[in-house]
């Protein structure tokens, strides 16, 4: 029998976010990934099957408001919520944050507004039911001062209150919310692959990367035992 409970996954790529369709969907949940590409997506979709993970693969640009609630109501049609993760992370480049200005402050939230819109689509539903989660992974400058990151550290910052706050407001309706506070290259992930292949433009990995099994397996405690909102990794120390 299908199960009707579902993990939604957001900005799936090869790293955290199929360690996170991994992750849930071990546990009995139906999957159902998001990516603004289906090129990867049978990919996807097989390893999951090999695993015994009933999943769907849906096309959708997060920036691409219309798309992406129209997306979000079809898996909402479909099948419960049970958790909803928001983990893309848009190609910007970084404008020296004391170089911005407002025109440059506003284009770091462009990826805050599709998590306004995931929770804007899946809160309602976790609402009535009086059960449900709302998962999140940003960055480390949102409570460290990393200028290299310039402008994107203020969306960061947002992007973290925005999950604690909604965990303070949704606690005693029984609606968890929770961030993972990510500093260092996710292994697998398009950015390390990226890094990794230019050790001379980039610098080497080593000593900076995060095991994105290791983030799943943080992620589930968490929506499990709700009793943190926040899990941060630093693989920069400090």
């Amino acid at each position: 029998m299908s199960n009707s409970r579902t993990a939604l996954i957001i900005g799936v790529g090869p790293g955290l976010g199929m360690s996170m369709a991994r992750r849930f969907g071990r546990e009995g949940l139906r999957i159902a990934v998001v990516s603004r590409s289906a090129a990867r997506h049978g990919a996807y979709l097989a390893d999951l099957a090999t695993r015994g993970i009933e999943a769907t693969a849906h096309v959708a640009d997060v920036t691409d408001r219309t798309t992406l609630s129209s997306v979000l109501d079809e898996i909402r049609r479909d099948s419960e919520v049970a958790v909803a993760y928001y983990g893309p992370g848009l190609a910007r480049v970084p404008v020296p944050i004391t170089e911005i200005d407002i025109a440059a402050a506003q284009s770091a939230f462009d990826g805050i507004w599709p998590a306004v819109e995931m929770v804007r689509a899946v809160l309602p539903d976790m609402l009535d039911r009086g059960d449900g989660a709302l998962l999140f992974a940003g960055g480390l400058s949102s409570i460290r001062p990393m200028p290299m990151v310039g402008h994107l550290a203020l969306a960061a910052a947002a992007l973290r209150n925005y999950a604690l706050t909604l965990n303070a407001a949704l606690v005693e309706r029984h609606v968890y919310a929770g961030t993972l506070t990510i500093g260092g290259l996710v292994e697998r992930g398009d950015i390390h692959a990226m890094v990794t292949a230019d050790p001379a433009r980039f610098g080497g990995p080593v000593g900076h990367t995060l095991d994105p099994d290791r983030l799943a397996d943080a992620a589930w405690d968490m929506y499990r035992a709700r009793d943190r909102a926040e899990e941060v990794f630093d693989a920069f120390g400090g």
